[in-house]
């Protein structure tokens, strides 16, 4: 119900008025009929460039969160679990769950973006709220909405990234969907850690927008020369130069992610479920935060592999701003 309510608001919605008459090939209904397609198209494709990037690295984070037995061992972090995969499970094995990743990271990024720049708007036109703290807003609820759209999806992906050559207990993507749905719960089973995720993706998502959109602002406000050009789809639209998008989407990134890396780190033992031995300890948010806490600590529990997701994230982040900042322009919807 949440993700159809989610579906009806983008769908109801207008595209921005002020689109400039140059955009695109058509006329202006043109335009707007084709909008809300090219907006979804700019997003996935940005989501997807992002994720595909740091594939390896999210294989190793669900090992490493998890305290996955096979890779128990590796205490020293993240550059000896990137060996060490491959010398197990073969190179491929640094990419097991990216097919379901790309299922799911199409739509979410599609969404997000999209959610993102309808949510800013109808902040700033509907509630009178403007400056910087429409971004936070905006950020915030586009996640979440794109969250509870394409949940199931990552559930699946995290279940199969975090198998072992030669103990697997899904042989695939439709095999893991039926498998969840008959014992875990039926629908529910899909949305087990849904509220952590939640819990965590508010504040990473409204930082990451709100840290992006803040730089871009101010650079370009104050050094438009130096850090701007004019978009290629709309001369009177100044947008960041791509290595200056990078920076500035990295640093939204690991923002981001220094806030919120806890709830990801309980969502992930959650979303496992029975994969753990000690599933009945973690059957809610609390319960599996004081777990984690009790058993490993801060550093080790809450925080561990943060040093993993800040070389994921930093990347990850970089990547999905420039590409949507130049699939915009691409599909003329500055």
């Amino acid at each position: 119900l949440m993700a159809a309510a989610a579906a009806a608001t983008l769908t109801a919605a207008d595209p921005p008025s002020a689109m400039p008459q140059g955009a695109g090939t058509g006329g202006p209904t043109a335009r707007r009929d084709f909008y809300w397609l090219r907006s979804f198209l700019a997003g996935g494709i940005a989501g997807c460039c992002a994720k595909t990037t740091v594939a390896p690295l999210d294989r190793v984070k669900v090992l490493l969160q998890a305290h996955n037995h096979h890779y128990k061992h590796l205490e020293i972090g993240v550059f000896s679990a990137l060996r060490a995969v491959p010398q197990k499970e073969g190179f491929l094995g640094l990419y097991k769950g990216n097919g379901a990743m790309m299922i799911r990271i199409f739509p979410y990024g599609a969404i997000q973006f999209m959610a993102f720049e309808h949510y800013k708007t109808l902040i700033t036109t509907k509630l009178g709220v403007s400056g910087h703290v429409h971004r936070l807003m905006a950020g915030s609820m586009a996640g979440m909405t794109a969250v509870v759209c394409t949940y199931p999806l990552d559930m699946v992906r995290v279940r199969l990234a975090f198998q072992v050559k030669g103990e697997h207990t899904y042989t695939g993507i439709i095999h893991a969907f039926k498998t969840i749905y008959a014992k875990e719960g039926g629908f529910l089973g899909f949305y087990r850690g849904l509220m952590p995720t939640i819990l965590g993706m508010a504040p990473y998502a409204g930082v990451s927008f709100f840290t992006f959109g803040t730089l871009k602002s101010v650079g370009l406000s104050h050094a438009p020369t130096l850090l701007g050009r004019p978009s290629s789809d709309n001369p009177n639209v100044l947008v960041l130069k791509t290595h200056v998008n990078l920076l500035c989407g990295g640093v939204a990134g690991a923002v981001a992610q220094t806030i919120s890396y806890p709830f990801d780190v309980t969502r992930r033992r959650m979303q496992l479920g029975t994969s753990l031995p000690e599933f009945e300890k973690c059957l809610t948010m609390r319960d599996t935060m004081k777990y984690v806490y009790g058993q490993h600590g801060i550093r080790k529990g809450l925080y561990r592999g943060l040093s993993l997701n800040y070389i994921r994230c930093i990347p990850s982040q970089a990547v999905a701003f420039t590409t949507y900042e130049l699939m915009k322009q691409f599909f003329h919807l500055n």
